[in-house]
């Protein structure tokens, strides 16, 4: 991509080019915003450096880049985390300079920063980059720091320090100082007093005087006056003001540049950028008619997998569904549509929404779905963030459930914390689209579907599905570590293998799954708290971007000094034996995955397999073959009861009931032979069965399950299952 960069002087920006093109990217043009009087050294800002802005006119010549300047008249109006559009910010003016660079060099696709910790900044260029149509490079974000200031360097980073504000630097001493003669004394620091070595916290700030980036000259600062902003006996602040300096001309090497120095010089220019507001126009997504009455003459069906309103989670798909995948769009539209009136209904708007799964019909057709989604889930409704989501290939088609699938999980309040990094980075894969790395709830960490994309290139790794899995776990860790967890804290991992994967190589991928799981759990301590999670892995037609493995993890997350519970009641099993149609027998217990923290949360995943049904139809493996050939109908009525009955037993043993209820998913072969809807109805008689005999659970008129169908499912990845059965309870 070609890149314009953002420039402060200092070190961070000059390495974050730098790592832009170790990954093949362009520089072309360089963006610098500078406080309006040119006597000023600093603003009182939280988003740019300006300190040393008098030299950093000269980058221009040093790298041969042009320089575009604009004076920030603007101020840190809009002070929340997630930024606004607010007239009169200063982040406005980085907007109109950006703009203004894009206008002249049209070729220009993406953002260059230096962020490294700041949440703050980072979504304020994104913000920009979004709305400019740019995609932020922020390959710094989130690296370990004393990592970075080695890195800077050791690759030729000379850069002196031109502001000191923290406990152990010294003005007189430290101002002007290389920053790698500092180097020792900011890691002594760092482990007295907890500094940030690259200044991130304030500490200090820089401004680069020569680096592998300027092949035309070097920086030569000849005289300075130190400033004393303040004489605190604790941490005194100083700034460095530059008063002479001029440009030591390198001897540009032909071979490693094609351009003379004329050409050089032609391309290094100065350009200030004017105008007091923000453009009129903005980029605009391409539009897209939502009115038509063809969306709304298809009738929707709707599931609401919970009991009480709380927390809920709604399946929505088409009864009289499109028969080809060309029809995605329509299908999509009245399914989105849909859901939103019934949200509206209840009171909730798509703010409301932690998570989403989109099931589609045909993944090449995964740009059309986005287009249309982002129609209904934007960000001025998400305010507090855009859900996480996963997104697979399922055969809806085979079933007759149309092109579109879609479950929304649904909470009443707006307590939820979402991470949603839409700059490319090391850090993890970015979310450039329309939804969230993950959302944290309560205690529950919902996170976005992991592909083994390399985050910097955020190309699939090489080396087939285990390596996949192995990248995918790396990058689900760290979003993990965002939130200060691990997935060793994990409570379930749905793990979406495509349908091009042969027996040996699906199996190749469980084993590498549990084998960095389990040593990720035995490496925690207090591993007797630590309950191993739960496996569920689920065989999809296609994944986004051709991947053969996508890994869906669910983490608890405690907070506000809880404390897992550890003693739970057990109630006597006879009280569960005699409940509903079936005696307990003890190789069900083989059939179930069971992951509890304390009486607070409870998941499992119960497995029926054709051996199993076999069982509980009274059927001997001798006509097991036959088996959806003779009353199919009827066997599907028992597997049904079979899996509600072990859903109801491993909510009593665990003390939970089903008003704890926030999702309920059972996911079908579609190799069945039974229509979606016959299905669908067949466990809702199940379901109005047992309420009427138990009295413990309440029916309303929508079906508290959602049906999901696929191409094989299972605890193991021979996904052999007939259903699975994913149950998530949650106590308030």
């Amino acid at each position: 991509m070609k890149v314009v960069a953002l420039v402060s002087g200092g070190k961070d920006s000059c390495y974050a080019m730098m790592r832009c093109i170790d990954y093949g990217h362009e520089i072309v043009a360089l963006a610098n915003l500078i406080p309006v009087d040119d006597s000023v050294d600093e603003l009182d800002s939280y988003m740019y450096q300006t300190v040393g802005h008098q030299i950093v006119i000269s980058y221009a010549e040093c790298m041969g880049l042009p320089l575009f300047r604009r004076r920030i008249r603007g101020s840190s109006r809009h002070q929340h985390l997630s930024y606004a559009v607010t007239e009169g910010d200063e982040v406005e003016d980085m907007f109109i300079l950006l703009n203004e660079v894009r206008q002249q060099i049209p070729s220009i696709t993406a953002v260059s920063s230096g962020a490294i910790a700041s949440d703050y900044q980072r979504l304020r260029v994104e913000s920009v980059c979004s709305r400019l149509g740019l995609v932020s490079l922020a390959y710094l974000w989130k690296q370990d720091q004393t990592f970075l200031l080695e890195e800077m360097i050791r690759r030729g980073i000379l850069a002196i320090t031109i502001k000191v504000a923290a406990m152990g630097l010294n003005p007189a001493k430290h101002l002007g100082q290389e920053l790698a003669d500092l180097q020792p004394h900011l890691l002594q620091m760092k482990e007295l007093y907890g500094i940030n070595v690259c200044g991130e916290g304030g500490e200090y700030e820089t401004l680069t005087l020569d680096c592998p980036l300027f092949r035309n000259a070097r920086i030569m600062l000849d005289k300075f006056q130190v400033i004393l902003h303040s004489a605190d006996s604790i941490a005194p602040v100083g700034i460095l003001h530059p008063l002479v300096f001029h440009l030591q001309h390198k001897k540009v090497d032909s071979s490693i540049s094609s351009c003379s120095n004329s050409c050089s010089e032609k391309m290094s220019y100065m350009c200030e950028v004017q105008g007091d507001s923000v453009p009129n126009y903005m980029v605009k997504c391409q539009s897209m008619d939502l009115a038509s009455d063809m969306y709304t003459a298809k009738k929707v069906n709707l599931c609401i997998s919970a009991t009480r309103r709380d927390m809920f989670s709604i399946g929505c798909w088409i009864q009289n569904p499109s028969t080809t995948p060309e029809d995605l769009k329509e299908d999509l539209i009245a399914i989105l549509r849909r859901i939103e009136s019934k949200l509206s209904e209840d009171g909730f708007d798509w703010v409301n929404v932690l998570y989403i799964h989109l099931y589609i019909s045909n993944m090449k057709e995964f740009a059309l779905a986005n287009e249309v989604y982002v129609r209904f889930i934007t960000e001025k409704k998400c305010y507090l963030g855009v859900p996480s989501r996963s997104t697979i290939e399922l055969p809806l088609l085979q079933v007759g459930v149309g092109n579109a699938y879609v479950e929304v999980l649904v909470a009443n309040d707006q307590s939820k914390r979402v991470l949603h990094v839409q700059s490319i980075s090391c850090w993890a894969p970015s979310c450039i689209g329309p939804y969230s790395q993950a959302t944290l709830h309560r205690e529950v960490l919902y996170m976005a579907g992991q592909l083994g994309l390399d985050p910097p290139t955020m190309m699939l790794c090489s080396g087939g599905p285990a390596d996949e899995v192995e990248q995918a776990l790396l990058n689900s860790e760290a979003v993990a570590n965002y939130f200060n967890s691990s997935i060793a804290s994990a409570i379930l991992f749905v793990i979406y293998c495509s349908a091009s994967l042969t027996s040996s190589q699906r199996t190749e991928v469980q084993h590498k799954m549990e084998y960095l799981i389990g040593q990720r759990v035995s490496g925690l301590q207090h591993k007797s708290r630590i309950s191993d999670p739960i496996f569920l892995y689920i065989l999809a037609t296609d994944l986004p971007k051709g991947a053969l493995v996508e890994v869906k993890p669910v983490l608890h997350v405690p907070g506000n000094g809880y404390e897992i519970e550890t003693d739970i009641a057990q109630p006597p099993r006879q009280e569960i034996a005699n409940r509903w149609r079936f005696e307990y027998s003890e190789w069900h217990d083989s059939c179930c995955q069971i992951h509890t923290i304390g009486t607070k949360i409870c998941s499992a995943v119960v497995s029926v397999t054709n051996d199993v049904a076999a069982k509980i139809c009274s059927m001997s493996e001798q006509k097991l073959g036959n088996f959806w050939y003779d009353n199919t109908e009827k066997h599907m009525k028992e597997i049904a009861m079979f899996s509600v009955f072990l859903l109801d037993k491993i909510l009593l043993e665990n003390v939970f009931l089903w008003g704890d209820l926030k999702n309920l998913r059972f996911y079908y072969s579609a190799n069945i032979p039974i229509a979606a809807e016959v299905l669908a109805d067949i466990f809702s008689e199940v379901f109005t069965e047992f309420a009427e005999v138990n009295k413990c659970i309440d029916i309303s008129k929508e079906p508290i399950f959602n049906l999901v169908p696929v191409t094989g499912s299972g605890r193991s990845a021979s996904m052999d299952n007939i259903i699975s059965c994913e149950l998530f309870a949650l106590k308030q």
